[in-house]
């Protein structure tokens, strides 16, 4: 998988921590108890547990994984530890004694094996999962431009294009994983990023990252002159959806 520079990730955090679902992780605070040992999946520089933690009850020892150890250096923590690793390797015998496994933005990166193989780990282990901020392949501007869907639809199929021999899910990472967890009870919810004019630096190299990314899938679409024409009047709304799954009471 990609790595992901670490500035990119500060940039976004706020907008992550305002787009994240406060409502599944209500009905998540109700299956937790005890001491809690919680993973996070392709941590980063670990802003998904700084927005977590507070939010969850009792003494807690996260795990991160991910990937690349820059990231990893950035995201440690007094109540945490660090395993740099290829989390889609990860098994369930790996997940004994998970109160939770945890991810932003990941599921959309990975294929339709990689992502039935993760959460057939978190079902066989027992383990709730939340998987947050997940591309939903849907984008509104404040200011309709002709050329939106056609960007829109290029950008999608960028997202779900061949690497290295693996076809990443992108917009469809979400429908696969709830499919998936079998005898899971499943809650979606949308988690939005709304950006404005509070939010200009962001929503500028967003733009300019999903403008590259559909004019490499499209490339007879017109980049700079869309690109030139949004960024001088960017407000806009990118659809996440975000995914917490719990194993159904067996009475």
């Amino acid at each position: 998988m990609t790595t992901i520079p670490p500035e990119w990730l500060r940039l976004r955090e706020g907008a992550d921590a305002a787009a994240r679902s406060t409502d599944l992780v209500e009905l998540l605070k109700a299956q937790l108890g005890g001491d809690l040992t919680i993973r996070d999946l392709g941590c980063g520089t670990g802003s998904m547990g700084r927005w977590l933690s507070p939010k969850l009850p009792g003494r807690q020892r996260w795990i991160l994984h991910d990937r690349d150890p820059q990231l990893l250096a950035l995201a440690i923590t007094d109540n945490a530890i660090a395993e740099q690793r290829d989390i889609t390797g990860l098994r369930a015998s790996e997940l004994a004694g998970t109160s939770l496994v945890t991810a932003s933005a990941l599921l959309d990166l990975l294929t339709a094996e990689e992502v039935t193989d993760l959460v057939q780990a978190c079902v066989k282990a027992g383990s709730p999962a939340l998987f947050a901020l997940n591309v939903a392949g849907k984008v509104e501007f404040a200011n309709p431009d002709p050329l939106d869907a056609r960007f829109e639809a290029a950008f999608n199929a960028h997202q779900r294009r061949t690497v290295d021999g693996r076809t990443l899910l992108g917009p469809d990472a979400t429908d696969v994983a709830a499919e998936a967890f079998v005898d899971f009870e499943v809650h979606l919810r949308p988690s939005p990023w709304r950006l404005g004019t509070d939010d200009v630096a962001l929503a500028a190299e967003w733009l300019r990252g999903w403008v590259s990314a559909a004019v490499e899938a499209e490339p007879d679409l017109p980049g700079h002159s869309y690109l030139e024409r949004r960024l001088s009047d960017l407000q806009v709304v990118v659809h996440h959806t975000d995914l917490l799954a719990i194993p159904k009471a067996v009475w």
